[in-house]
């Protein structure tokens, strides 16, 4: 069963709803004010199945919209989901000021199908008919609704035309191509109310995926989880809604008050609300010039809010120009690449523009705001895997992640990873994506990082993975990994312990800095445990200070000299000796005090007490109370 979405659009009094009627049989005035005051105020719903050609049945669901100039707003949030359009002129009155704005707004969404219905007709004679029918003609001609989409005069009060209508809406039907329900769903809610014995209810037209009862669905923009206790599809009890279908959904865990028009529902954990759209906006020839920095109202689908409008590279737009922008809303919402909009003026509020989002994640700065906006020229105009190309390469070495993709595109991973697979340009490592060009940018800064070490550092056996990992900030963790690992399988870096050095190069020293390590070693050794203090046997070397420390920190990071506090390093063999001895003196008694240690070493206290307690961390002795007990 095809499911297709029908809106309304026309001036006040021209007779839209009781269209709706005479089609489906329903009223879709449903509030007490509307059938009082005899105006559409709100959007309503109706619905009917008629038979294709092929025997296929076609399910319609009409949105029927306000045509009065102060409700356009609630208009606007019926035809955001619409596939067609009714644009509907009464014969008696032909083009008004709200037939234009409506037309005007159906075409700023793109809207690429439709049909013009000249209502009362039996309210002039056949001669004024024909007039009429040439005005609107004219009107239309070059547009979505100009030939050869068809013009058909009805009445809804005698039924004439109604069954041309729908032999039209057949036919017009069957060339809408279908939402997609294979991509990930997305329903703006436009109605919420109680249901008794159901509870809260929500309502809208699916735009695109699938949703099925016990779903977890998250609320835009507020991040709440509800679940979908169960929906109705046009009215019915169904199991599943699909993209082009009005859905009522019955959730769980949350309330009305909690809820309202403008909110979308979406997959829990894949998309993210934003205040930051870059767009590509055309303002109607009908329009001011729109200033840099303006306010505006902005319309999507069923929500409203304020915008900002700060465009890239103009003073302002003029009316029928387009231009990019930024626009920053005061109310975050969920956005997607291709999702439409319309730009209301701030005071007076009419309708001066609309366009198309081209990037949901905007950076917050721009540098060079023309070749930003080349950028968002690519992202408009490339196929899905030029968009996603676009995306990568201006990611730089951070790299892409899918997850990331999902939500700036709306896209499936696994369309995403398809798409990105057949681009040489772009390398997947893991879950990240990373242009060519950045990765091999960070395969010659790795290297330049390790060489300009070695340079300034001749004395180091290394650098630490962490320090090197800090000199890449920017890139991914798993950029990195990669990047590291495959220099050390092709053997253009080598590990000593905790160090990365370059293959074959290490510690490089002139003849006095040799000389200097013989001499800290030699001191050191001679000492045994009764070492003189560092900084007495620095002050003798041919090195400066610094130096001198380095060659230190070389020594004890290949663990010659051993540093046991802040003030005593000694040499390894000293040590080693040391505990050797213990070994011996545990064969005569097991435990020993600080003076017996003192004795049998030959040691003051201040070298005795920073031993035993090296001695415990090495677990060659272990204290209990003021003894030591050697293990």
């Amino acid at each position: 069963m095809k499911s297709v979405i029908v809106g309304t659009a026309g001036h006040i009094d021209h007779g839209k709803t009781a269209l709706v009627k005479a089609l489906t049989g329903i009223d879709a005035d449903r509030l007490e004010e509307e059938k009082r005051r005899g105006i559409t105020i709100d959007i309503g719903f109706a619905n009917l199945e008629l038979p294709m050609p092929d025997g296929e049945t076609l399910r319609l669901g009409f949105v029927d919209v306000p045509g009065h100039e102060r409700f356009v707003r609630n208009m606007l949030a019926g035809v955001g989901g619409i596939d067609l359009v009714l644009l509907v002129i009464a014969a008696d009155e032909s083009i008004k000021p709200q037939t234009r704005e409506h037309f005007d707004i159906c075409r700023l969404l793109s809207i690429r199908r439709g049909i013009t219905v000249l209502t009362k007709s039996d309210a002039v004679d056949p001669e004024t008919l024909d007039v009429v029918r040439l005005e609107v003609e004219e009107f239309l001609r070059g547009s979505f609704l100009g030939s050869p989409s068809p013009i058909v005069a009805v009445s809804s009060l005698t039924g004439a035309g109604i069954g041309d209508l729908k032999r039209e809406l057949v036919r017009v039907a069957g060339e809408v191509r279908p939402k997609d329900s294979n991509a990930i769903a997305r329903l703006p809610i436009d109605r919420v109310f109680t249901m008794k014995g159901f509870g809260t209810v929500v309502t809208g037209t699916l735009v695109s995926g699938t949703i099925r009862k016990e779903d977890e669905l998250e609320l835009f923009p507020k991040g709440q989880r509800v679940r979908v206790r169960g929906l109705q599809v046009h009215g019915k009890p169904a199991e599943q809604a699909v993209a082009g279908q009005r859905t009522a959904l019955n959730l769980a865990g949350t309330t009305t008050e909690e809820l309202a028009r403008g909110m979308m529902l979406a997959p829990a954990s894949t998309f993210l609300a934003t205040s930051r759209v870059d767009v590509e906006l055309s303002l109607l020839p009908s329009a001011k010039p729109l200033k840099d920095r303006a306010r505006v109202h902005f319309h999507t689908y069923t929500s409203e809010t304020i915008a900002t409008v700060v465009l890239y590279g103009k003073k302002q737009v003029s009316p029928n120009d387009s231009a990019f922008a930024q626009l920053r809303l005061s109310d975050p919402t969920l956005l997607l690449p291709g999702d439409r909009f319309i730009l209301r003026q701030f005071s007076p509020v009419v309708t001066i523009g609309g366009g198309v989002v081209v990037e949901n994640a905007p950076p917050k700065r721009v540098k060079d705001t023309t070749e930003y906006a080349h950028f968002l020229k690519v992202l408009g105009e490339e196929l899905r895997t030029g968009m996603l190309r676009a995306r990568v390469i201006t990611s730089g070495a951070r790299g892409l992640g899918i997850a990331e993709a999902v939500a700036r595109t709306g896209w499936l991973a696994q369309q995403i990873i398809s798409g990105v697979s057949a681009n040489p340009e772009i390398v997947r490592i893991g879950d990240i994506f990373v242009s060519k060009t950045a990765l091999d940018l960070v395969r010659k800064d790795f290297i330049s990082a390790l060489d300009a070490f070695h340079k300034h550092n001749a004395l180091v056996a290394g650098m630490s993975k962490e320090e090197l990992r800090g000199r890449f900030s920017e890139v991914t963790p798993t950029v990195f990994d990669s990047v590291f690992n495959e220099a050390l399988q092709a053997r253009k870096i080598e590990l000593a312990g905790d160090l990365v050095r370059l293959a074959g190069r290490g510690v490089v020293m002139k003849d006095e800095e040799a000389e200097s390590k013989k001499i800290i070693e030699a001191a050191l050794a001679t000492a045994g445990l009764k070492v003189p203090a560092l900084k007495d046997v620095l002050a003798g070397l041919r090195v400066d200070k610094a130096r001198a420390q380095k060659i230190v920190t070389l020594l004890l990071r290949d663990k010659v000299l051993v540093k046991i506090s802040d003030d005593l390093v000694f040499h390894r063999d000293a040590l080693a000796d040391l505990r050797k001895r213990m070994a011996v003196e545990r064969v005569k008694s097991p435990k020993l005090d600080v003076a017996r240690f003192k004795d049998l070493i030959g040691v003051t206290r201040k070298y005795a007490i920073p031993l035993l307690e090296y001695l415990d961390r090495e677990h060659v002795t272990r204290r209990v109370g003021d003894e030591r007990v050697i293990l």
